[in-house]
């Protein structure tokens, strides 16, 4: 039964837009985990487009379930995180002019840096998840930098139309039993609604899901805690059958 994490970035993009004091994520942090959040996911960007560092200090200090803090690769970054001590850092990748993460880290062109980087993060007790694309040779630099945990991108399968969608399902039914077969741990998020959720949360050996948009933007009809209880259902009591064709599982 996979669990649920509740991205609230965009949250902090409604205050950032005007550049004021609301909405706070820090208080709505703790309506999602009424509603049944398993933990909560903010990714602090070099350019602080949304989640501030004054944020991450104070949800630090207050969230209940566990913090999962998305990052880049930087040494600014991973400072921060082991001055922070988040329950788990997950690396993605990051451009200026991308609205939100376009794609997977790239692990395998960057095998070295990234090594030393988890290396210091767990060694100080900060498990390291690599945000990637469900591919064979990400997964195996993913085991050769000794993280714990993958995140597999889900972008691709929720923006495929129903034809292709099961194609792009069963790509991520592979890569979460080959990362399993490298002793990965394995997450999955990007893209997915309250449409698209279930095969996902049905796979073998998924963990968590982390979602944002899409449960922020339902919260806007009835609220961040029944947003959230909506998802947390479909995440953990998903139907067996699939919602489109047939796909392998």
């Amino acid at each position: 039964m996979a669990s649920l994490g509740v991205n609230i970035d965009h949250i902090a993009n409604v205050r950032q837009a005007r550049r004021t004091v609301e909405p706070d994520p820090v208080p709505m942090a703790l309506l999602a985990e009424l509603g049944g959040a398993d933990g909560i996911t903010v990714h602090l960007r070099e350019d602080r487009r949304h989640i501030q560092d004054r944020d991450v200090d104070l949800l630090r200090q207050t969230v209940r379930t566990r913090l999962n803090l998305e990052m880049a690769a930087t040494d600014e970054m991973i400072s921060i995180a082991l001055r922070v001590q988040p329950d788990m850092v997950t690396l993605v990748p990051e451009r200026r002019e991308e609205v939100s993460t376009e794609g997977g880290l790239d692990v395998s062109s960057q095998r070295a840096d990234l090594t030393i980087k988890i290396s210091s993060l767990q060694d100080a007790g900060i498990p390291v998840s690599l945000f990637v694309d469900p591919e064979k040779g990400q997964l195996q630099a993913c085991r050769d930098c000794k993280a714990r945990w993958v995140e597999l991108h889900t972008g691709t399968y929720a923006e495929s139309n129903w034809t292709d969608q099961p194609a792009e399902l069963a790509r991520l039914i592979e890569a979460t039993a080959l990362a399993r077969s490298f002793g990965l741990r394995v997450n999955a998020g990007h893209g997915l609604t309250y449409q698209n959720v279930e095969p996902v949360a049905c796979i073998d050996g998924m963990e968590e899901l982390n979602i944002g948009h899409s449960i922020v933007a339902r919260s806007l009809a009835v609220g961040l805690q029944q947003a959230v209880r909506e998802m947390r259902s479909l995440v953990q009591n998903p139907r067996r059958e699939p919602l489109f064709g047939s796909y392998p599982g």
